[in-house]
């Protein structure tokens, strides 16, 4: 199941927009001036997909429609505030299915308990990274420069508050509901993304808070553990056939149809296969790894025992496809960006990411944290990383000014290399720029927001 198109009624009190998604090439992109909706848009779909509804609370909108290429239909009600100003309880799903009675969920607002020992309020800069009090009831959020009220935090940030400050309310949604998240997935890569939220154990309230850490050294150790857990598993492979080799090889049946020729081109194919698997990082170098067959050497029972050694060394060898084709797509986009400032980009099981620098083409190379990459090149690095390692088969990957800190260079070669990427991750684009060197002249897939009719 796919979005085929979204719609807003009232955005900001004021904007009606249709956005239909372009399904054969799987890329839209919205413009449109300043204070039209687009970052609102993304963020609404993004807020009830992964059941952030707090937040969807603090956007202004009469209605957001959103349909399928099913012919199902999910419809966000949002109705107005009482007479005193105060929201409600205002959100209704409505779920429009052909042939079907129309179904409907209102989700409640999030409460914080007031019997605790702690008052919520006296601890919020320790539980958000990076908030700040500058009154009894206001807090800067530094990253967006917002000044924030209780309330507003509390809306902004309720999926990091600890669960003991929450009252336990019902949350449960309607299994209606939960079966339509769990064939649609959907992930905002924001414009502020290169600071990411981690785990912390806070040692003054022994809580687990976030804290704040640099996206690319996050991503850096998670994609070294995703390297780790896939050798893992080979090797738990590698053991388990290896164990029943020398029974399979006596079992075999003879295999008169394989020429010496069809067998050594496999054999050539695996030792390509294992050095491109070495290259990304993904295998030890193995110096003993070549298996050189003279013509002379090949007889029957040596055919049938190689016959099973090609068959077990795919089987081992399969476990990094998915991986290494990922792996290998970021690196060539990388590295032929980084290249006109001498670094490049290569991967470890032990480091994830490793940088390196050199100042001409005769020097020796320097290795480089992820601290000294540009702003620029940090952005590309995440933006890239979240599209290939972070998104699901089959996603709408909600992207939001992905031009941010590019140069043009970079920003023309954008649409490419999302080209490229979405072939091998098969999933949607839904993105809101503001750069005609992203879209270049690719304007049958953008879709312009508008102001009111004069």
């Amino acid at each position: 199941m796919r979005i085929k198109q979204i719609s807003v009624r009232g955005l900001f009190g004021i904007f009606d927009h249709v956005i239909p998604l372009n399904m054969d090439e799987r890329i839209t992109i919205i413009h449109g001036p300043n204070g039209f909706g687009k970052t609102a848009i993304l963020r609404i779909l993004n807020s009830f997909f992964n059941s952030r509804y707090a937040e969807l609370r603090t956007i202004a909108f009469r209605s957001f429609r959103v349909e399928f290429n099913n012919s199902n239909v999910i419809e966000i009600i949002k109705n107005s505030d009482n007479e005193k100003g105060e929201p409600r309880n205002n959100l209704v799903f409505y779920f429009y299915h052909p042939n079907s009675d129309i179904l409907s969920f209102s989700p409640r607002p999030i409460k914080i308990r007031t019997d605790l020992d702690i008052p919520i309020s006296s601890i919020l800069d320790e539980l958000i990274p990076g908030l700040e009090r500058i009154s009894p009831r206001k807090w800067l959020y530094i990253p967006t420069e917002e000044t924030l009220s209780l309330e507003e935090v509390i809306e902004r940030f309720e999926n990091l508050l600890p669960s003991d400050f929450k009252l336990q309310e019902s949350r449960e949604e309607p299994e209606w509901l939960e079966k339509l998240k769990s064939n649609i997935h959907v992930r905002l890569i924001e414009s502020q993304r290169l600071l990411n939220f981690v785990p912390n154990r806070s040692s003054r309230r022994n809580l687990t808070t976030p804290s704040m850490l640099s996206t690319v050294s996050a991503y850096s150790d998670e994609l070294a553990k995703l390297m780790q857990d896939k050798f893992k598993e080979y090797g738990t492979i590698s053991q388990s056939l290896d164990r029943t080799f020398p029974v399979r090889v006596v079992k075999q049946q003879p295999v008169s149809d394989l020429t010496d020729e069809q067998l050594r081109h496999q054999l050539n194919n695996l030792e390509e296969t294992r050095s491109h698997l070495i290259e990304v990082g993904l295998l030890d170098k193995d110096e003993d790894s070549e298996f050189q067959i003279q013509p002379q050497d090949i007889d029957e029972s040596t055919k049938n025992a190689l016959s099973v050694y090609v068959e077990d060394v795919e089987k081992k060898l399969s476990v990094f496809v998915e991986i290494a084709d990922k792996i290998e797509l970021l690196r060539t986009i990388i590295n032929n960006k980084f290249a006109y400032s001498y670094k490049k980009i290569s991967f470890s099981k032990d480091k994830g990411f490793v940088f390196t620098t050199h100042n001409s083409p005769l020097s020796n190379l320097k290795t480089l944290s992820s601290t000294d990459l540009s702003s620029g090149e940090q952005h590309e690095l995440v933006l890239l990383y979240e599209l290939l390692f972070k998104v699901q088969p089959n996603s709408l990957v909600l992207i939001d000014e992905p031009e941010l800190s590019l140069h043009v260079g970079w920003q023309i070669q954008f649409l490419k290399d999302l080209q490229e990427i979405i072939k091998l991750t098969d999933v949607d684009v839904l993105m809101a720029t503001h750069s005609p060197d992203i879209i270049q002249d690719r304007w049958d897939l953008t879709v312009e927001l508008k102001g009111l009719e004069k």
